[in-house]
């Protein structure tokens, strides 16, 4: 009888101790997927500069050779276009982690903080389901793109006595599925910090050390 009295108690230990280890394991995780992203998004960054600014340089380029010269580069546009595409997937992961993407907080912002965190939880996981669709569309398109050749984008191994030798358009269409799976890795975090905000709003999460000095 004193078992049964005492079984309620019981079974709220150990509901209790089982949620500690599931938030233990779970902050866990989000901290390593947070460093991996933080890391993988750097580098991202980097890249995405790099591409910006030859962009530019293409830009500038074919717009001399267009109306000084009136002779026209036929490798200049695609070559911009190659540029925007991927320094488009490499940097925007960053600036949804950074929440620079447009968005109407009116709601959420309106409402009890916890009720706001459920409200982002939800969105996060419709937005985590549409980017599955969009990974799995990404790499079809890539598929594709082994079967065409660029027009104008050619390896110039006629430098080195052979001959110059097109591009696969995979190599552009690749920077979408490249960007969504950073999206969804950075969409994964951001559920996590939700998650763990709802159980415990005073908890200190890592943040991107980037974005604050950034931002600084």
């Amino acid at each position: 009888m004193q078992t049964l009295h005492n079984f309620p108690k019981i079974l709220k230990f150990w509901l209790k101790l089982l949620l500690e280890i599931i938030v233990t394991l779970l902050f866990t995780t989000f901290t390593i997927l947070t460093h991996v992203n933080s890391f993988l998004l750097r580098i991202g960054r980097q890249i995405a500069w790099i591409a910006i600014c030859l962009m530019v340089l293409v830009i500038l380029l074919q717009v001399f050779f267009r109306y000084i010269l009136n002779a026209a580069l036929p490798w200049p546009d695609e070559v911009a276009r190659f540029l925007m595409l991927w320094m488009t997937g490499l940097i925007a992961p960053s600036a949804y982690r950074w929440g620079g993407f447009v968005s109407i907080g009116m709601l959420s912002n309106a409402l009890p903080k916890m009720a706001g965190n459920f409200l982002t939880l939800v969105l996060l996981s419709l937005s985590l389901f549409i980017l599955l669709i969009g990974f799995k569309l990404g790499l079809q398109h890539v598929k594709v793109g082994w079967i065409f050749q660029s027009s104008s984008i050619k390896i110039p191994f006629n430098l080195i006595g052979g001959k110059p030798e097109a591009i696969k358009l995979a190599w552009m269409y690749m920077s979408l599925p490249v960007g969504i799976l950073l999206l969804i890795l950075v969409n994964c975090e951001l559920i996590m910090r939700n998650i763990l905000l709802i159980c415990n709003d005073q908890t200190k999460l890592p943040a991107d050390p980037d974005q604050a000095r950034l931002e600084g």
